[in-house]
């Protein structure tokens, strides 16, 4: 009977609010005004594999992490819900031109992955919504591969 009354104060106790933890839960992260827990105005793509491919056959597959910059008028709520189509539109361009790097190929040609995600991202936000297109990370799948000379 005492174990029971025990476990069951252990359990009330548990759920029962900290005094003054409301308050520290609804505080932001940061200082005020340091920027840390303003949402930017960018949109984060989720990691997506791209072809890496020479002579039409496929050698290796480099995971990129992006970033899409938009302007200060973008709604960026709005765009953050049509990631998956910014994906998407990455994803049907690399695979129709892969973005290669002729001397290596564990690498992918950022300018040009930039250039084609900008104009195809474009499209899909609207004219005037994008800034710049940002590669933030490149992970090939295999490395240290160099073109057959």
């Amino acid at each position: 009977m005492l174990r029971r009354a025990f476990l069951f104060a252990a359990v009330g106790l548990s759920a029962a609010p900290v005094a003054g933890q409301g308050a520290w839960a609804a505080a932001p992260k940061g200082k005020e005004g340091d920027g840390k827990g303003d949402v930017g105005q960018y949109v984060e793509l989720q990691p997506v594999g791209l072809p890496v491919v020479l002579d039409r056959k496929l050698v290796n597959y480099i995971f990129v992490r992006i970033r899409i910059n938009l302007t200060n008028t973008a709604n960026a709520a709005r765009l953050r819900e049509k990631e998956p189509f910014f994906r998407d539109a990455l994803v049907r361009t690399a695979h129709r031109t892969p973005f290669t790097l002729p001397s290596d190929l564990a690498a992918i040609d950022v300018a040009k992955l930039s250039a084609a995600l900008k104009r195809d991202a474009a499209t899909i936000a609207g004219p005037g919504q994008i800034l710049s297109i940002e590669v933030t990370s490149q992970a090939p799948r295999r490395r240290g591969l160099t073109p057959a000379a």
